[in-house]
């Protein structure tokens, strides 16, 4: 058996394994149903900004570091 020859339908043969995998198992009900979720919405409150600033250390300075 050639597989090159036959890789459309090796592929066709695992498209529908895979579908037929979805369906059979989309329809099984879930033994125990999930609990709500609890939403709490936090208080909005304004992003803290950080500035930097400082000053260029001048040659004489970076040379003594």
């Amino acid at each position: 058996m050639n597989i090159a020859k036959n890789m459309e339908f090796i592929f066709l043969g695992a498209v529908a394994l895979i579908g037929a995998t979805g369906f059979a198992t989309a329809a099984a009900p879930l033994k125990t149903a999930a609990p709500a979720a609890i939403v709490v919405k936090a208080d909005a409150q304004p992003m803290p900004v950080v500035t930097v600033t400082a000053k260029r250390l001048t040659a004489a300075e970076k040379a003594a570091l």
